[in-house]
């Protein structure tokens, strides 16, 4: 019988920071390989959340089929337990059909749970994730801030090297790893740590588009006002009310949600819009350049790669 994992393997993924270009990058790709794309990224999951995240137009679509987009509601909470299980079925059924698989996206929990198997830790306590939620909103309300800088603070505390990874507003991570803590007494990042195994690139094809930092900034720059233009406030509108607490947090989304609560004026939402896409570019270079399985590549490279093996 065929692992799960060594379906994944016969994969290709290209990854890179947001903006780098990979959407174009992975249609040449599959159209060198006779491939199908699946998109590595968290968000794009979410059904009308098109603008912000860049999803593939009707047009690149038509070029190569895309697979993983738009399989879940806003207002749901997607984890990547749930995504790896689609990937598992849509990479069989592409082989199936005599083609190679081709991840492309930026999420890099996704990429790790795909090439080096997911650690789902205890099952959720959802009476001590209600516990903990209604602390640290009480707190949040003495202390004029949210749940999630609380929720985040207290993290720092009980497993520093989770915390480090996790961005503060992300209040769904956060929780976790303070559950896990409460339940297991053991940090969530040092469980992870004794889970993971790198793999070397012999096993696995993984290759980040890697472009000098001011071309990368420009071209976020650049795509945060093409993104303003094509509607994204109007976008967000017609979203807001259906968007659980994923899509809510997602860059791009929760500022121009700020905007239309008043809170920031029009100009503050693009400024900040582009700095949080940056910061966040920079967390995935650096991640990537950390991950052992990454190979940096070109886009005048990619037509070298060569097909994964066919499973034995």
């Amino acid at each position: 019988m065929i692992s799960e994992q060594a379906l994944l393997d016969t994969a290709i993924y290209l990854t890179g920071p947001t903006a780098s270009g990979k959407t174009a990058a992975g249609i040449l790709l599959a159209e060198h390989l006779d491939g199908e794309i699946l998109s590595l990224d968290s968000i794009a999951v979410y059904r009308g959340m098109d603008i912000g995240t860049a999803k593939p137009s009707a047009a690149e679509r038509a070029r190569v089929p895309h697979h993983l987009l738009d399989i879940a509601d806003p207002s749901e909470t997607y984890s990547v337990a749930r995504y790896r299980d689609r990937a598992i079925e849509t990479v069989q059924e592409i082989l199936a059909r005599g083609k190679q698989p081709i991840f492309v996206g930026g999420t890099p929990f996704y990429l790790k749970a795909l090439i080096r198997g997911l650690f789902d830790g205890p099952p959720t306590d959802q009476s001590l994730r209600d516990e903990i939620l209604e602390k640290a909103q009480e707190a949040a309300h003495e202390e004029n801030t949210n749940a999630a800088s609380v929720l985040h603070s207290w993290l720092v505390e009980s497993d520093p090297a989770l915390a480090a990874k996790i961005h503060p507003n992300d209040e769904k991570r956060s929780l976790r790893g303070l559950e896990v803590f409460q339940l297991t007494g053991t940090p969530l990042s040092e469980q992870q740590e004794q889970h993971a195994h790198t793999r070397s690139p012999d096993e696995v094809s993984v290759y980040y588009l890697d472009l000098p930092r001011p071309e990368l900034y420009a071209r976020i720059n650049a795509r945060t006002e093409k993104m303003f233009e094509q509607g994204l406030v109007e976008e967000v509108l017609g979203l807001r009310e259906k968007m659980g607490l994923t899509a809510r947090q997602a860059a791009g989304y929760r500022e121009v949600i700020d905007y239309l609560d008043g809170k920031i004026s029009l100009e503050d939402a693009k400024r900040l819009v582009a700095q949080h896409t940056r910061n966040l570019a920079k967390r995935q270079v650096t991640w990537m350049r950390n991950l052992v399985e990454c190979q940096p590549i070109t886009v005048e490279e990619l037509l070298t790669i060569k097909p994964r093996p066919p499973l034995a």
